[in-house]
């Protein structure tokens, strides 16, 4: 599947029909992937999904057994990575532990053996971007976990690549820390305008950051779209559960994915109130089996009497549902149900 929905910038990355098998194991069954100059694309999905493969054969740390890459409009396909305008930040941060941030920054410029006074300016511009002027000569036994990889985004982008490509760069962190993380590397992103392609596995990641998202699955795209479609409008069940853990409701007319926060629970209607039309509102009997409260909004695990489906409603803050065992009446707008495929498994 294509990345859709870059008409209104200049294509900088494709990826056409790629394919790639390790021994007997097909890990990359026929991708093509877009990126717009400025863009920022997350490939999100679980490990061993194809994410860091496809990032690898995009920098020529791996060749793809069929398929074509092009930066630019440029076919790269046959190119070393050295050749390829493009640069990789990886979940290690990999500095040299006798070299001090200045020297590790401008390696590649030394190795290309630029004048010495064309590396100091670029390894000062390079520090600047990453907010750590005056930090060249600090070891990295003087950095924080999330100054060393700062470090290694300026290492990554002192060549001034086209596009830069970061495998779960934030993985290592610390909650706080990778949130904070995770503006800092937004923000440079916008500030230089420059394409990023980014793999996570957290999906609260993926959506805050991207301009778009692909959800990959057994290599290949499940779907790819805006955060807001990938969340609000997902095509298939793996999609669905795997952003946002939606709760999939199947019926005699299909299936159709229901997020928490849209699932409603109260009382049981009483049928002497409701008259023939019993139940006439819309929705399902329930048995509360549980609630868990997690920092800023209660789970309600529910039981649906019918099928015995177990579904999930959300609410902000502390929310008492019952007792468990307590019947109960779950309802939703019908614009929330959103009809999907329901073919596979979970991702």
């Amino acid at each position: 599947m294509a990345l859709r929905g870059i008409s209104s910038v200049a294509e900088l990355l494709r990826l056409q029909g790629i394919t790639k098998k390790f021994g007997a194991t097909p890990v990359l069954r026929g991708i093509d992937l877009s990126v717009g100059a400025g863009e920022f694309v997350t490939l999100l999905g679980p490990s061993g999904c194809g994410k860091t493969t496809t990032l690898r054969i995009i920098a020529g740390l791996e060749t793809a057994d069929s398929g074509r890459v092009f930066l630019g409009g440029a076919d790269v396909s046959a190119l070393p990575p050295d050749r390829r305008d493009v640069n990789m930040v990886f979940q290690n941060s990999a500095l040299v532990p006798h070299m001090n941030v200045a020297a590790t920054i401008g390696y590649s410029l030394r190795v290309k053996k630029r004048p010495r006074g064309e590396i100091q300016e670029a390894v000062r511009k390079a520090l600047e971007m990453v907010r750590l002027s005056g930090y060249g000569r600090r070891m990295p036994s003087e950095l924080s976990g999330g100054q060393k990889q700062r470090v290694a985004v300026a290492r990554a982008l002192v060549n001034s690549p086209k596009v830069l490509l970061l495998d779960e760069p934030l993985g290592a962190l610390d909650l706080q820390l990778r949130r904070q993380m995770q503006l800092e590397l937004k923000g440079l992103q916008q500030r230089l305008g420059i394409g990023f392609v980014y793999i996570t596995h957290d999906q609260e990641e993926a959506l805050s950051m991207s301009d778009r998202v692909a959800v990959m699955r057994d290599g290949a795209f499940e779907q790819a779209g805006p955060p807001e479609e990938i969340y609000d409008r997902p095509r298939t069940r793996c999609v669905a559960r795997f952003v946002g853990s939606a709760n999939i409701i199947r019926g005699a007319s299909g299936t159709v994915a229901v997020r928490s926060e849209w699932v409603r629970v109260g009382p049981l209607p009483d049928p002497r109130a409701s008259g023939p039309g019993f139940p006439d509102r819309p929705g399902f009997p329930a048995t509360v089996r549980g609630s868990q409260f997690a920092g800023g909004q209660t789970r309600i695990s529910l039981s649906l009497d019918a099928t015995g489906e177990e579904i999930t409603a959300s609410r902000q803050g502390l929310y008492a549902p019952g007792e468990t065992g307590r019947r109960v009446w779950v309802s939703w707008e019908e614009e929330h149900a959103v009809p999907v495929e329901d073919s596979g498994g979970d991702l």
